[in-house]
């Protein structure tokens, strides 16, 4: 993939993993990424994050979300990113600090900098206040809405 447009943040891997509103959604964006129909990467960390989240967080079975992951990551796509350079890492810091963000929202604009690449595919509305990347959620608005509803009720059944 010589031309970098976007990075894939672990919030659009996620809906992939587990049934709920966005699933299809998720797999048909992914599934353009890893075919590289889209000019997009998907840094192999978000694969590992999206392992913790879906099933540290939202309780899902661990072995679903395993076989969704690995399912992705036997692509071989070349759209799956696997480096994190020192520096790379440095500037997620520097971005997380400035921002008062993630660590890992950091390296995400770092990385997408790094590219000369403008864009994070993401649902995470802080990611917005950056001023050096433009955030774009790939779902109807809709579905968006249904995916968040979703989760929130399974969070609040997690911590019933």
């Amino acid at each position: 993939m010589a031309y970098i447009e976007a990075v894939v943040d672990v919030s659009i891997l996620i809906p992939a993993c587990f049934e709920n509103p966005l699933k299809e959604s998720a797999i048909g964006f992914l599934a353009n990424a890893l075919a590289q129909k889209s000019r997009a990467i998907i840094p192999i960390t978000a694969i590992i994050g999206a392992y913790h989240i879906a099933t540290r967080y939202l309780k899902t079975s661990k072995l679903t979300v395993k076989k969704v992951l690995e399912g992705i990551l036997k692509t071989k796509s070349p759209a799956l990113h696997p480096h994190i350079a020192p520096e790379l890492a440095e500037d997620a810091l520097n971005y997380a600090v400035a921002y008062d963000i993630e660590s890992w929202d950091g390296y995400l604009i770092a990385l997408t900098r790094s590219f000369g690449a403008k864009t994070i595919y993401s649902i995470d509305e802080q990611l917005s206040k950056v001023r050096e990347v433009t955030v774009i959620n790939p779902f109807p608005k809709e579905q968006l809405h249904k995916y968040q509803k979703y989760i929130e009720d399974r969070l609040e059944e997690t911590h019933t």
